[in-house]
């Protein structure tokens, strides 16, 4: 009888005293957790995913921002490579546009002092020409003298006299190429035929 008592008091399936009290016990730190545990520890992982999740946009953002930096980078690299190939066209445009300006206006210069050294030298030998026709005058007229024995002191008759001089000497000259016998036959008819005048009036003085 007493076996089986004692066998009856220790049978595991029967609730006790011991089982109620851990069972009560573990309910209160089931309960302390979930009160004073859980709140600030799911607020933490809450908190910690939050940060991970603004991480995660911020990176995505992030990506999106240097992307769009890449895509601005490469078209102002685009454009500053198109505005170079314009400025280096202009560059070469404004460069041949001074080349030909500066050719034009040495040519110009050149033509410009051409004609004045052309204008110059026929300026001089204009002079020239009047001051050797007043020298010839001057010879024919004395030679003229010589000749005929008698001074020209007649204005008209000096005047002709020195331009048949004159004429018979641009003769000679156009003649100079193979008629210089011919012009000085008509040098020496023109001399002839003064002589003879000279002397008639010479003579009826």
């Amino acid at each position: 009888m007493t076996v089986l008592a004692q066998e009856e008091t220790t049978n595991f399936l029967l609730p006790n005293a011991t089982l109620i009290v851990e069972l009560l016990a573990f309910l209160l730190i089931l309960w302390i957790l979930r009160r004073y545990v859980w709140p600030p520890l799911r607020k933490a992982m809450d908190q910690r995913q939050a940060t991970i999740r603004k991480q995660l946009e911020d990176a995505e953002e992030a990506a999106r921002k240097l992307k769009a930096a890449e895509e601005r980078y490469q078209s102002a690299l685009s454009e500053a490579r198109t505005e170079a190939a314009k400025i280096r066209d202009t560059a070469r445009a404004d460069a041949d546009r001074l080349r030909e300006e500066l050719r034009e206006q040495a040519l110009a210069e050149v033509a410009r002092i051409k004609q004045r050294a052309d204008e110059q030298l026929a300026s001089e030998r204009d002079q020239v020409v009047r001051e050797l026709r007043a020298e010839i005058g001057g010879l024919a007229v004395t030679l003229a003298e010589r000749i005929i024995g008698e001074s020209l002191d007649d204005d008209d008759a000096r005047r002709a006299t020195v331009d048949r001089f004159l004429t018979d000497l641009d003769a000679m000259a156009d003649g100079a190429d193979g008629d210089g016998a011919k012009g000085d036959g008509a040098k020496g008819d023109g001399a002839a035929k003064s002589v003879p005048e000279k002397s008639g009036t010479g003579g009826s003085g």
